[in-house]
């Protein structure tokens, strides 16, 4: 199967020779992080990701806010329900690892035993970016770029082949967008429930007028017109 790499006969397997080249030419201390990275590190981010968009958003406010958290809460579902429906996609295809058909492949991190179509962590990465994308244009494109990045670092550190990756995202994309209208319409009325009670914090940050609860020197009594946050 080797053989199939130099001839170019099949381009997933010739692609995964020459990304996971590129870790046997980079110092160790090099491979080492993207180790860190591509198994924990993007994970990380993409989870910091949310929860500064949900920060911005809270802080924005505004009539919208409501259902801009309700797609954050979704973007994890999103990931988890993915995960889920590619439990029996990986056991219909059975897919080996390519270091065990494929001679030569430098793998950066050992334990690797399941199949390997289609890669969870570019299933999970995705779903959430194109999650963060339904709630927040901005954080959605850099929570996409982080997920082609996780892509890229499965195929460098030779456990999965390039159409494991693009599976993943696939898979990914489709579950995040196709469940996105009925998750919404659950998630909403029920983000505008939670705006509207004691918890209401959690969806945009409270003000209260100068004078109700807070003394601020030199302003004037009867003054309503400055604010200041309160703890959610």
């Amino acid at each position: 199967m080797a053989g199939l790499a130099e001839s170019g006969s099949n381009p997933d397997v010739d692609l995964l020779y020459d990304i996971n080249g590129l870790a046997k030419d980079a110092p160790r201390w090099f491979d080492r992080g993207m180790e860190f990275v591509g198994e924990y590190g993007l994970l990380v981010a993409m989870v910091l990701l949310v929860v500064w968009c949900w920060w911005s958003v809270r802080r924005r406010g505004g009539e919208d806010a409501a259902s801009s958290v309700a797609a954050l809460v979704w973007t994890p579902l999103a990931a988890a329900i993915a995960v889920l429906v590619n439990v029996p996609i990986r056991g219909f295809v059975e897919r080996p690892r390519p270091f065990l058909d494929h001679q030569g492949i430098d793998v950066l991190i050992s334990g690797k035993t399941d199949y390997s179509f289609v890669s969870d962590h570019a299933t999970i990465t995705m779903a959430m970016g194109v999650g963060l994308f339904v709630a927040h244009r901005k954080f959605g494109i850099a929570g996409i770029g982080l997920a082609l990045l996780e892509g890229f670092c499965r195929v460098y550190m030779g456990v999965h082949y390039p159409t494991d990756v693009v599976g993943g995202f696939a898979l990914g994309t489709a579950v995040a967008l196709l469940l996105s209208p009925p998750a919404m319409a659950l998630l909403t009325p029920l983000m505008k429930a939670v705006e509207g009670s004691s918890w209401g914090g959690w969806i945009v940050r409270r003000r209260v007028p100068v004078g109700q609860g807070a003394v601020i020197p030199g302003a004037r009594e009867g003054v309503e017109t400055e604010e200041r946050d309160l703890a959610a």
